[in-house]
């Protein structure tokens, strides 16, 4: 039993990690959140001037995301998208390659910078599509990593409003923190289209974790970056 904000839980574990395993996932994310950090300062280098000359406004973009026992916090990236993202999302719902409204995701989004379509239906992508194809833009969630809202590898951090749609058992989720990757993104995240698809790699995570399950997905992680940016 529990307390989370205003609210009595009971908590039940489908897999337990003993303290020594939570101890080295934690020094994990301390260190690779340094050398995170670090590289996320020398991208922003490069990664700022490209971003402001394309779309005037923060360098940075933060959202509120629900992490571990549904506790929010603000997650950051580089900002990829027009300052009017937000307000265009509505509109293209119907465009949604999810089968439900938990999750949003477009083949070709019209709210990344540079992103437009041409006169004749060529469509033009920029500076918003490269940061986001290389995984540039997730590398200031490594500032998450080392304060503690997220580990390097975990669940999805959702949104508050698709957590609003959630059914009971997609709260497994809320079991760990929230990852930057994680089994379903090495998993062929850009053909994963049911939600429910995801919500099981998830699970399967947290049924299956141990510390050589989280080294197997960095290593593909890097792989799978470096495979994007060979097709570039």
């Amino acid at each position: 039993m529990g307390r989370v904000s205003d609210y009595t839980v009971l908590t039940t574990s489908i897999n337990a990690a003993s303290g020594r395993e939570q101890f080295l996932k934690r020094m994990m994310d301390i260190a690779g959140g340094l050398v995170g950090c670090l590289i996320t300062g020398i991208l922003f280098l490069f990664v700022a001037p490209a971003i402001y000359i394309n779309s005037p406004g923060p360098i940075f973009f933060a959202q509120e995301r629900v992490g571990k026992n549904g506790r929010k916090f603000k997650m950051y990236k580089f900002r990829s998208m027009y300052m009017d993202a937000e307000e265009r999302k509505a509109e293209l719902m119907k465009d949604n390659k999810m089968e439900d409204d938990k999750m949003f995701k477009l083949d070709f989004d019209p709210r990344v910078i540079g992103n437009r379509i041409l006169p004749d239906g060529t469509k033009k992508t920029g500076i918003g599509n490269f940061i986001r194809s290389t995984s540039i833009d997730e590398f200031p969630q490594f500032y998450n990593v080392l304060k503690g809202d997220m580990s390097i590898v975990g669940t999805r951090p959702p949104l508050i409003g698709e957590v609003s749609l959630y059914e009971l058992h997609h709260r497994s989720r809320f079991a760990i923190k929230p990852g930057i990757t994680g089994l379903w993104q090495v998993s062929g995240r850009s053909e994963i289209t049911d939600f429910e698809e995801v919500v099981d790699l998830d699970r399967q995570y947290i049924s299956e974790w141990s510390i050589w399950l989280d080294i197997k997905i960095i290593f593909k992680t890097v792989l799978l970056v470096f495979k994007r940016d060979g097709a570039v």
